[in-house]
């Protein structure tokens, strides 16, 4: 199961802005909103071009940064997501995070109830001893 189900392009959920310079730097912000149970919560991402690096870069170079600072959100995300359990999904305009362990629960309930097992069956398990 994959750890984004959305139908658009995540990047299609972010916010960009630009907060006040501090210490000679431009700095940027990335920001995606999401509900979890009724809360509204946020992930970001900062990052910063110092003067320098902006006289070397020009606009057609923050733009590219810009384009390589929106691809490490979105694999931080996907790692955030798998780490944790959780997936991102939702058709509104705020994606909402589920527990992934709570979304195979309800599918094993739903399947159980479809297919019970016969009497005579069992389960085993066994834990490893290190």
């Amino acid at each position: 199961m994959e750890p984004i189900d959305l139908p658009r392009p995540l990047e299609d959920y972010f916010a960009f802005a630009e907060v006040e310079r501090r210490a000679g730097a431009r700095r940027f912000c990335i920001t995606l909103p999401y509900l979890h149970d009724a809360r509204l919560d946020r992930l970001q991402w900062w990052w910063r071009v110092g003067e320098a690096e902006e006289a070397l870069l020009g606009e057609r170079g923050l733009m590219s940064r810009r384009h390589r600072e929106v691809e490490r959100f979105r694999r931080h995300i996907g790692r955030w997501l798998v780490n944790t359990g959780q997936r991102l999904e939702g058709q509104d305009p705020i994606p909402r995070i589920v527990s992934v362990a709570a979304d195979l629960r309800s599918a094993a309930a739903g399947a159980e109830a479809a297919d019970p097992l016969p009497a005579s069956a069992s389960v085993s398990v066994m834990r490893a001893v290190g």
